[in-house]
């Protein structure tokens, strides 16, 4: 597949969701829009804290009438072991099989070198936030150097917005994406 770009129709896979399971992206969305936000895996430090950023702000989505979706190499088992037992006020897709990242097209970095590219003083600053907040690393699941991704659709599947990430801190900010909402 092709990388997907503004206009595009956002596939609908059939998924595994930490705390539901078997669904679909269509049964996710219920013909609301929503911002699909493709991180690493749980125990992923800076990934981790991701999700506990869209944890405390997720109100500000769903007043503006925008649900959130993330996507992670990690397994239910893992993710809910992570969480120690808390549920989270979105979905978290479980793609340990990698089939989302393929058929996206969301390609790894060649090197861990290139996951990090010149924004380490960045990395380091979002890690040290992450372990102020009490975040360690967890297991290792999937491609480590799996590069971000992020997608905006609205209700009907159709892409708003459409961003591959070039690092692993290339991605928009919770500020940025509650700017996007039309």
């Amino acid at each position: 597949m092709t990388r997907l770009k503004t206009g595009d129709t956002f596939p609908d896979f059939r998924v595994t969701e930490a705390f539901a399971g078997n669904t679909s992206i269509a049964e996710l969305m219920n013909h609301k829009p929503m911002m699909f936000v493709v991180l690493r895996y749980i125990g992923c430090t800076v990934c981790r804290y991701d999700v506990h950023l869209l944890t405390q702000r997720i109100n500000e989505f769903k007043e503006k009438g925008v649900n959130v979706c993330v996507v992670m190499q990690s397994t239910s088992e893992n993710v809910k072991h992570d969480l120690n037992g808390q549920t989270l006020p979105f979905p978290l897709i479980c793609d340990s099989d990698m089939h989302v990242y393929q058929s996206l097209d969301i390609a790894p970095a060649n090197s861990m070198e290139e996951l990090v590219g010149e924004d380490r003083d960045a990395l380091k600053a979002k890690g040290d936030k992450a372990k102020a907040c009490g975040f360690v690393h967890g297991v290792y699941e999937g491609n480590e150097q799996q590069l971000p991704a992020f997608f905006y659709v609205d209700g009907n599947g159709k892409v708003l917005v459409s961003h591959y990430a070039k690092t692993i801190v290339d991605m928009p900010s919770i500020d940025e994406m509650l700017a996007m909402i039309i």
